[in-house]
């Protein structure tokens, strides 16, 4: 797969592109090893001093990358036995959110999350991870089958927000974001929450409201897009970037207001540079805060999860 390399990482693609080239030519040309080694040097240097760097609006291009890792490879390299259950039983299977049981790490769970495709036909397939009400009601059919079998809820939040189409909305979307965030305030069983891209609006918390909610080191999580914010602050979106700035929306930030529990470190450049081991870094974390949750009854599981949303916000 060719590297896709981001706007602020052009000085970083050229030196790869001098590196390739001179790689192709050294068994034509004679050794270029040195040179080569010392772009290398150049080339991950600047790779460290960019990411050292990062604004709010250079993150959430990162965690836009169309490389990187999507909920199709976290079920693919951490879960086990994985059946995927189709539908709300109400209207239709909404493919934007996808769920079921599975084992992870040898722990029968509950997972779902939203799905962006990797391709133009898998994105149309998947409607780029923005969910309509269907998808909401099959996460709270999921979820009401977790409480039942006493089994912990691990979802992964990718999305730019819920889908805001006339049909979506005819078929009562607030109501079905409202009904599942409740659910997921309400279970029983311990739920961890990642956010592994974008964390956008209703259709991240629908399925973010959680005992624990984590987030990779470049994902964003906000009420709303940059986008979205500038066309209504400015009736500008190209002020897209002035709105990142201001909306505090990055991983350091949120955990500043505990409004997200723990972030978790990315391979340098980004986790599509090193995808299995970012999902693996994941993997590890989960693991962590299942176990610790694991250990509390399903009354003092609510009380925690109350105490921890209560406390967003509070001064002093």
């Amino acid at each position: 797969m060719a590297t896709h390399y981001l706007e602020f990482e052009k000085p970083i693609a050229e030196l790869e592109a001098k590196i390739a080239e001179l790689s192709h030519l050294a068994p034509t040309s004679g050794s270029f090893e040195t040179e080569i080694a010392a772009l290398r040097k150049k080339a991950d240097a600047l790779r460290v001093k960019t990411y050292a760097n990062l604004d709010p609006w250079m993150r959430t291009q990162v965690a836009r990358h169309p490389q990187r890792p999507h909920l199709v490879d976290y079920l693919d390299s951490l879960f086990t036995d994985f059946v995927e259950l189709h539908g709300d039983r109400q209207f239709g299977d909404d493919q934007a959110i996808i769920g079921g049981l599975a084992r992870f790490r040898g722990q029968p769970v509950v997972v779902m999350g939203h799905e962006k495709g990797h391709d133009t036909q898998t994105r149309i397939t998947h409607n780029f991870g923005m969910a309509r009400p269907e998808g909401y009601r099959k996460a709270v059919r999921l979820m009401d089958m977790a409480e039942q079998f006493g089994l912990p809820v691990l979802t992964f939040v990718d999305t730019a927000g819920a889908y805001p189409g006339l049909g979506a909305e005819e078929r009562g979307q607030a109501e079905a974001i409202a009904r599942s965030t409740e659910r997921g305030l309400t279970l029983g069983v311990p739920s961890i929450a990642t956010v592994t891209g974008e964390g956008g609006s209703g259709g991240a918390i629908a399925i973010a409201a959680a005992s624990r909610v984590l987030m990779l080191e470049h994902s964003i999580y906000s009420v709303i897009s940059p986008e979205g914010a500038a066309g209504i602050l400015w009736r500008d979106g190209a002020r897209a970037r002035d709105a990142a700035m201001a909306m505090k929306i990055t991983a350091p930030d949120l955990m500043a207001m505990k409004i997200v529990d723990r972030v978790i470190p990315e391979p340098l450049g980004g986790a599509h540079t090193a995808r299995e081991t970012a999902i693996q870094s994941v993997g590890d974390v989960l693991e962590d805060e299942l176990k610790t949750l694991s250990t509390l009854s399903a009354d003092q599981i609510r009380k925690a999860r109350a105490d921890r949303f209560y406390a967003i916000g509070r001064l002093g």
